[in-house]
């Protein structure tokens, strides 16, 4: 499992490399980006919690965003670098609102501004990488990217990407500026960047991060077919996202999955992760536990690769 764990990936053409695995915290101090569920989430000692336990499993880079609890999860991070005594590698983002109502957007002034306070949260005098965590269609791309540009310049950031971009927003990043990866919702259940915008990343040499690889828990088998959805889920916290999910055709697809899973001995949830550690177009993949126990798929999947025979067991369960 440790030499998996410690098998890294160039970040495009940049000079900075990243471990396959990363840890998400979206949930510490709220759900995502969303204001309205500021303050819920994780409280700080269990994200204290989960941190430690990640780091004792042999992840190493954490993935945060500046509003992510609106500021939250970079504080807590902060104070378990302070307080630890060590540092992963990091990754954070900008683009949504601090608050209800406070300004949001790719402005160069603003990403300055951002990242000089995401800084300060962290505890650090550099991010590894920064990403633009969506497309602002009022801010010319060369402009926001001079910002990151000069950022890099001066040692702030490390490498820069771009997040949420489809693959038209892509291509229009890479002819205004530098960006050297992208971070975007991926899965056996989200593969809506199948085949034009991964055969872009491979094309250009972007590399790409998958986040949500368990599409909000229903990789998990949590979510059963006329079932209520169980308490604390995403389902019952944020189901926007995931409600075009709640479909007589996933859980079929669900089952099918299941059965593969079964088949082979290991849970549903490490044979989803397994198929995109096998996917070579993947460079890192950004898991979001609630709990140190969910790190158990994690190592089920790094135990058990997939087979040829398998991925195509998958594909015909998808079909």
């Amino acid at each position: 499992m440790s030499a998996a764990l410690e098998a890294r990936r160039p970040v495009g053409r940049s000079a900075l490399s990243i471990p396959r695995l990363a840890l998400g915290c979206g949930n510490f101090g709220g759900v995502g980006s969303a204001p309205e569920f500021f303050g819920q989430g994780l409280p700080e000692d269990q994200a204290l919690g989960l941190m430690d336990a990640a780091w004792e499993f042999g992840i190493t880079h954490f993935d945060t965003a500046d509003a992510y609890g609106g500021g939250r999860s970079e504080r807590a991070i902060g104070r378990w670098v302070q307080s630890r005594g060590v540092c992963p590698q990091l990754t954070t983002k900008t683009f949504n609102p601090m608050q209800a109502g406070a300004d949001s957007g790719l402005r160069p002034g603003r990403i300055t501004r951002q990242l000089r306070a995401s800084l300060d949260r962290l505890g650090v005098d550099h991010v590894d990488l920064y990403l633009a965590h969506d497309f602002d269609p009022d801010v010319p791309l060369r402009e926001s990217f001079g910002a990151f540009d000069e950022a890099r310049a001066d040692g702030t950031i490390r490498a820069y990407g771009v997040s949420n971009f489809d693959a038209r927003q892509l291509a229009a990043a890479l002819a205004a500026g530098n960006p050297q990866a992208i971070q975007n919702c991926y899965s056996l259940l989200t593969r809506q960047d199948e085949p034009e915008l991964l055969a872009l990343c491979a094309e250009r040499d972007v590399a790409y991060l998958a986040f949500s690889p368990l599409a909000g828990g229903w990789l998990t088998g949590k979510y059963r077919r006329g079932e209520p959805f169980p308490a604390g889920s995403r389902m019952t916290q944020r189901p926007g996202p995931y409600q075009d999910f709640v479909t007589g055709r996933t859980f079929d697809i669900l089952g099918r999955l299941q059965a593969v899973a079964s088949s082979r001995g290991t849970s549903m949830a490490a044979l989803a992760l397994g198929w995109l550690l096998a996917d070579e177009r993947v460079s890192q993949v950004v898991i979001g536990p609630g709990h140190p126990e969910h790190l158990a798929p994690v190592g089920e999947a790094l135990r058990h690769p997939l087979t040829d025979e398998e991925r195509a067991a998958i594909e015909g369960a998808l079909a």
